[in-house]
């Protein structure tokens, strides 16, 4: 018996070295690739593929950080798909950096199963829309479980439109509570992203890469640069306000669902080029 758990812990022991390990060369990688920042994608570009499918492209794509989508990664995980889909990211070499986008409301119990979730994910971003009366919740949780609320604005009509509504919304309030900055849907609410970010310093702790080609509330979501978005300004202005590395960059890609493979690996050739224009 004795022998059999020795046995077993040198094996868990052994992975998660091997593990960190990969992680560590993923980290290099970026830091060359994308000058220092960690750029992964919002699994939502995926939608149409199963999770497997997905977290397989991504690591093709030779990234190592991804915030997941309910319908990929469910909140109402059992534990024990939680601790899989920890061992299956970790042997890609995938961090789970955010997930969402999710809804708070003044349901405290409903509020804390999200960030329970998170815990056991080992997710420190939750990107969420929250309702107006859920602030008082999100303090007491933010302060207990020291994990992220980061605030995603979904354009024209929505909740958060301007970035105006984000600050107003964070103001007085725990410091964990800050934006996801979707730059697209700035784009559509006719704000600038650069300004937007340099706005939210100090509480952006999520990006959604996006470019659209308009600044109206319906309009085609295209290659990042192709549109009003200026990527070179961008990961400037994140270098300037100090973007947290624990933080959660991601790509996310609205258009062509169902093959978007040679669009994502366009918007991060634009990426890479507007990260090292940034240094």
């Amino acid at each position: 018996m004795q022998a059999s758990w020795s046995r077993r812990r040198f094996l868990q022991v052994t992975s998660a070295s091997a593990a960190a390990a990969l992680f560590a060369t993923r980290r290099a990688a970026a830091a060359e690739r994308f000058a220092g920042f960690d750029v992964g994608l919002q699994s939502y570009t995926f939608r149409e593929f199963p999770i497997d499918k997905a977290l397989e492209e991504i690591n093709k794509l030779g990234l190592h950080s991804v915030e997941l989508f309910d319908a990929h990664f469910p909140a109402k995980s059992p534990d024990a798909a939680i601790e899989a889909m920890k061992s299956k990211t970790a042997g890609l070499g995938i961090k789970m950096r955010g997930h969402g986008v999710n809804p708070m409301t003044k349901d405290h119990e409903a509020n804390r199963r999200w960030f329970e979730f998170a815990k056991k994910a080992g997710i420190r971003n939750i990107s969420a829309d929250p309702h107006e009366d859920s602030f008082d919740s999100l303090d007491k949780l933010c302060e207990e479980y020291q994990i992220r609320i980061a605030i995603h604005n979904h354009g024209p009509g929505a909740r958060y439109d301007k970035v105006a509504d984000v600050l107003n919304a964070v103001k007085g309030h725990h410091p964990l509570i800050g934006a996801c900055a979707d730059l697209g849907h700035y784009i559509r609410s006719a704000e600038d992203p650069v300004r937007v970010i340099n706005l939210l310093e100090g509480r952006l702790y999520g990006i959604h890469l996006k470019d659209f080609a308009e600044q109206k509330s319906k309009t085609e979501g295209v290659i990042l640069g192709k549109g009003h978005l200026d990527v070179a300004g961008v990961f400037k202005a994140l270098r300037k306000v100090n973007f947290p590395a624990d933080g959660c960059l991601a790509l996310e890609y609205e258009e062509n669902p169902k093959d978007p493979i040679a669009d994502v690996q366009a918007c991060l050739a634009a990426a890479e080029e507007g990260a090292k224009k940034s240094v």
